[in-house]
């Protein structure tokens, strides 16, 4: 199985306001696309693109190719279910969604500390490897977020696990939050092969400040800062698939064809990437990822993801710049949505967080930059 996967978290819409109005028509061509330059890992998950994503699988995907020409993944988030009943409720209606008899790859979702006791309260370790003794899952496995400590735990704890999915990016490999590097090293000293989300950052490693862009154009011209990342993750020995959320089909042509033939990385280039991953540090603001998963239970419906973004952008404007389209961009978004100062600092968006961050601190400053 080649390296490059398909994430059918970020698909193109057809209003950007709007989470669940995917553009099916668009992505069939992708799809498409994918398949026919010989990839063939699709991943999606039950509350992807506003609980949307797993039924653009079935259109795109499902109800048009073989199914022994694709593999396909989904997921069980503990925010989801309550009851033992609930966990068979959700997966029946995630088989129904997406139109599979069975799933190649089925995970529990987003393991981290907060979570990780309701995933063994439903005993759901046993519940997954029922799902493969009954055929309806080829490979079971979990996404985490957390410490190396903790994951340690878990495999210890469960060896029947086949694989863990990690964020692993340049930008993250040393974090002492995310701990990419330390989490990697565990899983494989379990012998567990790692599939890797967020190698682009949520595209944070796609638009990078200006000393970074220019130290990796100028060694590789014709490369896209993307390519840089992906290759990044895709170079280490014990990764079995790199997913990357792809937007549009330019994104895919893009991916699909350094990863074609795919060459992982000189020691040379990985230390360029250290170079770079120093010079994004001290310019980001906001280290978020647009997982939007914070977004979902925010009583005022606020754009998080969205707000991070423009400030971001917005810090890394010339300083003394008057007017910035980022500051025009928050006042048509806040027509639609709650504005930074309207958070009541009930604290869910920060529970959910993958990357732990201090989401509440980081809207006050969002809203002492645009709103005043």
């Amino acid at each position: 199985m080649k390296k490059l996967g398909f994430g059918l978290m970020r698909l193109p819409l057809l209003d950007s306001n709007d989470a669940a109005s995917i553009d099916v028509e668009q992505v069939k061509k992708m799809v498409d696309a994918f398949l026919e330059r010989g990839f063939t890992y699709f991943d999606t998950a039950w509350m992807y693109c506003g609980f949307n994503s797993e039924n653009a699988a079935r259109e795109a995907l499902v109800e048009r190719h073989p199914r022994d020409s694709f593999t396909l993944a989904s997921k069980l988030h503990s925010e989801f279910f309550n009851s033992l009943e609930d966990r068979d409720k959700i997966f029946n209606e995630q088989r129904r969604k997406t139109g599979v008899e069975y799933f190649d790859y089925y995970l529990l979702h987003g393991i981290e500390a907060g979570s990780y006791p309701k995933y063994e309260q439903f005993d759901c370790f046993s519940w997954l490897r029922e799902k493969k003794e009954q055929g309806l899952v080829k490979h079971i496995g979990f996404s985490f977020h957390d410490t190396p400590q903790l994951l340690d735990q878990i495999l210890t704890k469960h060896p029947e696990v086949e694989f863990v999915q990690l964020q692993i990016n340049y930008l993250d490999w040393e974090s002492e939050w995310v701990q990419s590097r330390a989490c990697y090293e565990t899983a494989t000293r379990h012998g567990k092969p790692v599939i890797v989300m967020e190698p682009v950052k949520g595209g944070t490693l796609a638009q990078l400040p200006p000393d970074a862009a220019k130290l990796l154009k100028d060694y590789a011209p014709e490369a896209s800062l993307p390519s840089w990342a992906i290759r990044f993750a895709a170079s280490l020995d014990n990764v079995m698939v790199v997913l990357s959320g792809m937007s549009n089909m330019e994104q895919l042509l893009d991916n699909t064809a350094f990863m074609s033939d795919f060459h992982p990385m000189t020691e040379e280039e990985r230390k360029l990437t250290e170079q770079a991953a120093a010079m994004i540090r001290a310019n980001i603001a906001v280290p978020c990822t647009g997982c939007a998963y914070c977004t979902e239970g925010c009583p005022q419906h606020i754009a998080i993801p969205q707000y991070f973004s423009l400030y971001n952008e917005d810090m890394r404007e010339t300083l003394g710049k008057g007017w910035t389209p980022n500051a025009t961009q928050y006042e048509l978004l806040t027509k639609n949505f709650g504005r930074a100062a309207d958070c009541e600092q009930c604290g869910q968006c920060e529970g959910v967080c993958p990357q732990h961050l201090p989401i509440i601190r980081y809207l006050q400053a969002v809203s002492q930059h645009f709103d005043k």
